[in-house]
């Protein structure tokens, strides 16, 4: 794995001026994803794994800890409570296989949806994505999802539906 990558990490502050601080996830916030992830809506859950889970299974957790930060890249906003560092979002991509193309995931705590971080870990991830020389942005979102096609759309991705899948649509993006 490589080195943390320091220089990644930014302090923002959102729409209703509390602070937020987006960094490249570590080994060690295991834990605290997991919390994230307990702590989503049953809605939120399936809407970012499109499966049924209460938690992540352990080899996934590690998975979800442990990118490499080149090929594989997530960074989590947390902010302070009571003294302790809280998951509030969290946004990642994985390089294709033609290296030129990499498939994004999103999930946002509910009472931090539409509170502008979204919109900021994304941008930061574009970012990323771009200077690493990746030249396209996609993910696959449930169809019945409306807030994240909206959300989506407002990035500057295309939604595509597949014909032979009527459950998910494909959201593609320039960068």
């Amino acid at each position: 794995m490589a080195d943390y990558p320091e220089a990644l990490v930014h302090n923002h502050y959102l729409f209703d001026g509390s602070q937020v601080t987006i960094r490249p996830i570590r080994p060690d916030d295991a834990a605290m994803e997991q919390d994230f992830v307990r702590h989503l809506s049953k809605e939120s859950r399936y809407a970012r794994f499109m499966a049924t889970l209460k938690e992540l299974p352990p080899a996934k957790l590690r998975y979800l800890t442990e990118p490499d930060y080149d090929r594989h890249m997530a960074l989590v906003a947390t902010v302070v409570r009571d003294g302790h560092e809280v998951e509030v979002g969290v946004v990642r991509y994985v390089v294709g296989p033609d290296g030129r193309g990499c498939e994004f995931a999103i999930a946002v705590d509910d009472a931090w949806q539409g509170t502008g971080v979204a919109g900021l870990m994304m941008f930061e991830l574009m970012v990323i994505a771009r200077e690493r020389g990746l030249t396209t942005m996609e993910g696959s979102v449930l169809a019945v999802n409306v807030k994240m096609l909206k959300f989506a759309r407002q990035l500057g991705f295309s939604v595509h539906h597949d014909p032979d899948d009527r459950e998910t649509v494909r959201v593609v993006r320039a960068l």
